[in-house]
């Protein structure tokens, strides 16, 4: 009878002991996931700033089994944009595809204004409407590697009630200005000169290694441990 009622208790105690392991890998996997997608879109915009908000939050998180615990639990973490994520960790560089001889990279005054999509004002000028309007021409950059893509600037018709400046970049599109401070003096400095920069045309671009993505994913792994051991002995705490 002794003997029966240790085994009936081992077996009931080891049973409960398994269930809080599976409680506690489930939430430390849980946990360490949301940890390293949280340092991973820190990266992101510590590194490419908050204009890159929309990269960071690209980065997603999954943990199996979807339901329920397990003591076999695994999480994973993805990027909806892994071309833009590898090319910021290894440092890529970039040439123009097609055998074309130059990439064209849009400046800040050939900015989309407004939200995306809300007609003409919600959309950059591209290369093709640049060649269309037959107004575009380039200036050389001083080294030599490169063009400044130009169009001519002209005054538009002051709107709003401050009455601002437009200005107009080639009848194409107006020139997008956000909110710069001092804005006035900048728009007559910018219509003095003429002309309005829309494009860079560079050969190549390197771009810098910005983001470790395998260092914190070792991070992580090394930190997996001991979040088990502390979630299996709270579990243990709780439920002895």
């Amino acid at each position: 009878m002794r003997l029966s009622a240790v085994v009936g208790d081992l077996r009931k105690a080891l049973a409960e002991e398994v269930r809080a392991g599976e409680r506690a890998a489930s939430r430390a996997v849980r946990a360490e996931t949301d940890a390293l997608k949280g340092e991973l879109r820190q990266q992101v915009t510590g590194s490419l700033g908050g204009k890159a908000r929309g990269i960071a939050n690209a980065w997603r998180s999954q943990v199996f089994p979807r339901t329920g615990v397990s003591m076999r639990a695994a999480g994973l973490v993805w990027s909806k944009t892994p071309l833009v994520i590898d090319a910021f960790e290894r440092g890529a560089l970039i040439r123009p595809k097609g055998g074309g001889r130059f990439l064209a990279i849009a400046t800040a005054f050939n900015a989309a204004r407004g939200w995306r999509g809300r007609g003409d004002k919600g959309l950059r000028v591209t290369p093709a409407q640049m060649v269309a309007s037959g107004q575009g021409f380039l200036r050389p950059f001083r080294s030599g590697r490169g063009f400044v893509w130009c169009l001519p600037l002209r005054q538009g018709a002051a709107t709003g009630r401050r009455r601002r400046t437009r200005l107009i970049a080639g009848g194409v599109a107006e020139v997008g200005t956000a909110n710069r401070k001092g804005r006035e003096a900048w728009a007559r400095g910018l219509l003095e000169q003429g002309m309005v920069p829309m494009f860079l045309l560079l050969p190549q671009v390197k771009l810098a290694k910005r983001l470790d993505v395998r260092g914190a994913s070792l991070r992580a792994l090394r930190r997996l441990p001991r979040r088990f051991v502390a979630a299996w002995e709270a579990e243990t705490a709780r439920t002895g």
